[in-house]
């Protein structure tokens, strides 16, 4: 089965086209993405802080089983409008064993109904140059979005009522 999150990257771009079809009411897609326990449930981190209003800000962090963290991402809220649109910055911490070293990405999110039962999330991350956009492209980085779009699903299913 191929994977249901499309991630798209034109040669020479700075940017990637990420898009996702759910079996979730618009309502409840775009509450994933700004209640802090199911952004917790369905990312599998600790959230920090989730301040979901223009002008707000957020911090995820998540640890192995010995405490060290393993993953710090944060950023601020640019536009905030409910059900349609969220425009933030993210900014994922580089780990000191990391080859990588990642700089501030601008996302734009926008949330489409397609039915009462179905929606529709694009993102459009851009980044600062073609090759740290790039550098994020070898990691696994489309297997893991279609994973965590995959818990998502799973767990706002859940939620809902539906399978």
């Amino acid at each position: 089965m191929g994977q249901k999150t499309i991630v798209r990257a034109e040669e020479g771009q700075q940017e990637l086209l990420i898009t996702r079809e759910f079996d979730l009411p618009l309502e409840l897609l775009f509450k994933a993405y700004v209640e802090p326990e199911l952004v917790a449930q369905w990312m599998g981190t600790n959230v920090l802080k989730l301040d979901s209003r223009k002008h707000g800000s957020y911090l995820f962090e998540t640890a192995d089983a010995q405490g060290n963290i393993v993953f710090r991402g944060s950023g601020v809220i640019h536009e905030f409008v409910p059900n349609l649109t969220i425009v933030r910055t993210f900014e994922m911490e580089s780990m000191p064993d990391s080859a990588f070293r990642f700089a501030a990405q601008l996302e734009f999110l926008e949330f489409e109904k397609r039915s009462d039962t179905t929606s529709k999330l694009t993102m459009q991350v851009v980044y600062k140059s073609v090759a740290l956009r790039d550098q994020q492209l070898r990691l696994p980085f489309a297997q893991g979005i279609n994973m965590a779009h995959n818990r998502l699903q799973h767990v706002l299913s859940q939620v809902n009522g539906t399978r």
